[in-house]
């Protein structure tokens, strides 16, 4: 698994992972079922801490995203991913919101971030074929 990190960003280090985790899965790089590293082994992997990495995949267990067992380690979850929820509704509608007001001071048009939102949906994240038309 290939995990990209910011030491510089604001954005803590286990969110970090947890949103690439999760935009894997969303891409098809990371099927239900799959194993993941070991908390050790991917924090040795990433030079981080051991718990920052547990942190992560404590998140996405909660979540529904992971499951974790004894004998076959951390797997993405197999039995169906979880659905959308108002808690869900309302973190996007406050991260939409905050990057929407960003693109209208920066001077992108409606029409311009919309196309952005959808490219970003259709072409990076999804292979599954549901896009708006």
């Amino acid at each position: 698994m290939f995990l990209e990190l910011d030491l510089q960003s604001d954005v803590p280090i286990y969110t970090q992972i947890a949103q690439q985790i999760i935009e894997g899965i969303a891409s098809g790089v990371l099927q239900p079922g799959d194993p993941l590293p070991s908390v050790r082994s991917l924090a040795s992997d990433l030079s981080i801490n051991l718990h920052t990495v547990n942190k992560a995949y404590q998140a996405l267990k909660q979540e529904g995203f992971l499951q974790v067992h004894r004998k076959r380690g951390v797997i993405v979850t197999p039995d169906g991913m979880p659905r959308v929820s108002e808690s869900f509704l309302d973190s996007m509608h406050l991260q939409l919101r905050s990057l929407a007001a960003e693109a209208i001071v920066r001077g992108m048009t409606e029409k311009e971030f919309a196309d952005a939102c959808i490219a970003i949906y259709r072409r990076d994240l999804t292979k599954k074929g549901d896009y708006l038309e």
